[in-house]
């Protein structure tokens, strides 16, 4: 049964740093593309990054490049966020999500992903 748990959310002021983690099971991570996408209160879930094993694509939202950083550790099975100089429109819960092979022009859509966490909270302040 693949797992996929994430960790790290909190309140935080605008400027600061969180480094989220998603703990997967059940799957081998070095075989699957991974994932993180958001949804802000009364929005859409959206696309915020994506790190692809097979073809050594990563991808990043608009929104995060350059503040962002997606990463994984095979040998740990987990992936992180590292989300610098938040602001408060980062504020959202943030999820983690795999999936096997994914062509690029298919990783920043939600349907591509088999499996997702359950999310984690993350509150920035002005």
């Amino acid at each position: 049964q693949v797992q996929l748990v994430e960790s790290g959310g909190g309140l935080v002021q605008a400027g600061d740093s969180l480094r989220l983690s998603c703990a997967a099971s059940g799957l081998a991570l070095r075989r699957y593309t991974m994932a993180w996408f958001r949804q802000a209160p009364g929005k859409e879930r959206e696309f915020v990054a994506v790190n692809s094993q097979r073809t050594g694509s990563i991808f990043y939202a608009d929104s995060v490049k350059d503040r962002f950083t997606i990463s994984r550790d095979n040998g740990k099975n987990t992936v992180t966020l590292q989300m610098n100089s938040l602001k408060p429109e980062d504020t959202a819960v943030y999820y983690c999500a795999a999936s096997g092979p994914v062509i690029v022009s298919q990783m920043r859509s939600q349907s591509a992903y088999e499996y997702w966490g359950q999310g984690t909270q993350v509150t920035v302040s002005s």
